[in-house]
């Protein structure tokens, strides 16, 4: 199912640029480059900057399935 919908996303442009999860070739390294261009940019310009990041990766372990059945 993730090749086809993969396939899919990539065939028909919907994929942001600047997606970096689970794409080949898009490691955390380039991620991490992108928000310091992002913030440095904003930074000379004066602008106000807010960063908010969430760790999701156990978060749906922490749902109580029993309650969905």
């Amino acid at each position: 199912m993730f090749n086809r919908m993969y396939s899919f996303l990539v065939q028909n442009g919907i994929l942001y640029k600047y997606q970096f999860g689970f794409r080949k070739g898009f490691s955390t390294s380039p991620a991490l480059i992108k928000l310091l261009d992002t913030i440095y940019f904003h930074h000379d310009n004066h602008d106000f900057l807010i960063g908010m990041f969430f760790d999701l990766q156990k978060a749906f372990d922490t749902v109580d399935h029993s309650t969905y059945v």
